[in-house]
């Protein structure tokens, strides 16, 4: 048993990760976010500050929204083309093409943007590691300055300010930019990459992916003294497509594992089995009956899959504690997760990760839920083609808590919502697993995440059901699809 278990038994650590009670007694003030208070915060990108000023954002999120905390990124950007550029918002692998800003940038709704770092990075800090961060350029030269002058004016009327930067896509700055080598790339059981992929992390368990994060969290530390803290997003392995939810089988996951006491043989072998099982096994009545008999079955069947959980809960976790390692000790350190029960599947466990954490974001991205049925649903009917759609469709539904909503559909019903359709997602599924997510982080606070795409009415249910059930404490994502009225919104609350 390790020091950690034996003094404090809601935290279950192995013991290659020796952090003893006065470690955790230790902690600082500042490391906790007050569970008795009221927080709200909005992820506010620096193109804003770029469009609308410092003055007229600050304004906006603190005399319309009354917000408690705001994150933005260490970037600066600039309109590109098709050719050159990105599309801002994200297209999310081609279902999210319908998505447009509610606030224009450069005076479009949907366009192709470059970025830039806006600070120039500490070269001593990366010297020899595999990955490095991109130069400043004449962008960081002429709108660099931005970032900083707004982070210390918001510090000045009193709101709390993070940077959000990305744990496993280095160069981190921003998730739709960059990516890992192919040596880093997280692997299915039988050695391949997946072929779709929505988020591009790196496997958690390089040393690269971890040392080049951690240079980057201790430059920005460096580069903007006055944060209070850091979001980090993606500290997992984002379950978008089928496939990511039997990742990760990179060759560097094999010592770690036998550092947790892990068989990675077992381990891939019967996650192995479970994926052929899944692709072409299946039958209708495997699907229908959704007991927790059933479920227990499948876990005593393939015990190298509860393995591969409990592996990935465990790189998360090295991930941040090597985080927590390379920032200062005052400055907060806040991860974004999915939320239960898709945390097992991406390998965020709250218990593991409220050691290291101020408070946990947990997201509610209710546009992206159906989008993910879709693309399960699709994937399981292409390998099992005399399963019912249907089935398929409800199982999904059942096993994943991605719905909530009444009757019956197939797989083709779910698809990514229109820019003024509401979510299709119930109250009950939402509060549920801010509820779920609450009860398993024994130390830190969970956050929700609502986000702020879709129309009004809808965006100001899901934004009540969040901001309760975590208990008055809500990140909302993010500023551009947040129109004056849903500002209004967020005060109202």
């Amino acid at each position: 048993m390790s020091k950690l278990t034996k003094c404090h038994p809601l935290l279950l650590f192995n013991e290659t990760y020796p952090m003893t009670r006065r470690d955790i007694l230790s902690l600082p003030a500042a490391f906790a976010v007050d569970p008795s208070q009221r927080f709200v915060g909005i992820t506010m990108m620096p193109e804003y500050i770029q469009n609308e000023g410092i003055d007229g954002v600050l304004n906006n999120l603190q005399k319309r929204a009354r917000i408690t905390a705001v994150a933005t990124s260490p970037y600066v950007m600039e309109p590109s083309d098709e050719k050159t550029g990105s599309r801002e918002p994200p297209i999310d692998a081609g279902a999210g093409k319908v998505r447009l800003l509610d606030r224009p940038l450069w005076g479009k709704r949907e366009l192709f943007v470059h970025t830039a770092p806006s600070f120039t990075p500490t070269a001593s800090l990366y010297r020899g590691l595999r990955y490095q961060p991109p130069q400043p350029n004449d962008l960081t030269r002429k709108h660099g300055g931005i970032v900083r002058d707004f982070i210390r004016q918001a510090r000045q009327r009193g709101i709390k300010v993070y940077l959000q930067v990305q744990a496993a896509i280095p160069p981190g700055y921003r998730v739709q930019f960059g990516g890992p080598s192919p040596d880093d790339i997280p692997r299915l059981p039988d050695g391949k990459v997946p072929k779709r992929r929505l988020a591009n992390n790196g496997s958690l368990a390089s040393q690269h992916i971890i040392d080049y994060h951690c240079a980057l969290l201790k430059d920005l530390a460096q580069a903007y003294p006055e944060v209070d803290g850091f979001r980090v997003d993606w500290p997992e392995y984002p379950p978008y497509f089928l496939d990511d939810a039997f990742l990760d089988f990179n060759d560097a996951v094999r010592p770690m594992a036998a550092r947790f006491d892990i068989s990675f043989e077992r381990m891939r072998e019967h996650t192995l089995r479970f994926h052929r099982l899944l692709h072409g096994g299946l039958t209708d009545a495997m699907l229908r009956d959704r007991s927790r008999y059933s479920l227990l079955q499948w876990m005593t069947d393939y015990p190298g899959v509860v393995d591969l959980l409990r592996c990935k809960a465990m790189l998360m976790e090295n991930l941040l504690r090597a985080f927590r390692d390379a920032i200062p000790r005052e400055k907060e350190l806040m991860p974004n997760a999915f939320p239960p029960p898709l945390s097992l599947l991406s390998g965020m466990d709250f218990s593991r990760a409220s050691a290291f954490s101020s408070a946990i974001g947990v997201k509610l991205y209710t546009m992206h839920w159906p989008m993910m049925l879709r693309f399960w649903g699709e994937q399981l009917k292409a390998a099992n083609p005399s399963v019912s759609d249907p089935a398929i469709a409800a199982a999904l539904e059942y096993w994943l808590e991605l719905s909530g909503m009444p009757g019956t559909r197939k797989i083709a019903d779910h698809r990514y919502p229109e820019p003024e359709e509401p979510h299709p997602v119930s109250d009950a599924a939402m509060a549920g697993k801010i509820r779920a997510a609450r009860a398993a982080s024994p130390k830190a606070p969970i956050i929700a995440i609502a986000h702020g795409y879709g129309p009004l009415a809808d965006f100001r249910r899901r934004l009540k059901v969040a901001y309760d059930a975590a208990g008055k404490k809500v990140w909302v994502n993010r500023y551009g699809y947040l129109s004056d009225a849903k500002l209004d919104t967020i005060g109202a609350l």
